[in-house]
């Protein structure tokens, strides 16, 4: 049987950490302009997934 493959584009979204999974924060991309200060400063930087998510993202990323 051949070997699974992973998701690809799992791989390039998701990094391991020790702690869990860390992830670049969504809608920071475009249409900026109605979006407050506030709100474009605090969508900054990585998160960690949700605990609810890791086991799917474990097996996306799973080789």
């Amino acid at each position: 049987m051949s070997k699974m493959k992973s998701k690809s584009g799992a791989t390039k979204r998701f990094k391991k950490t020790a702690n869990g999974f860390k992830h670049k924060q969504s809608f920071t991309s475009h249409i900026l302009t109605k979006k407050s200060p506030k709100r474009k400063r605090q969508l900054r930087g990585t998160k960690l997934v949700a605990k609810s998510d890791v086991a799917s993202i474990k097996r996306m990323i799973a080789n």
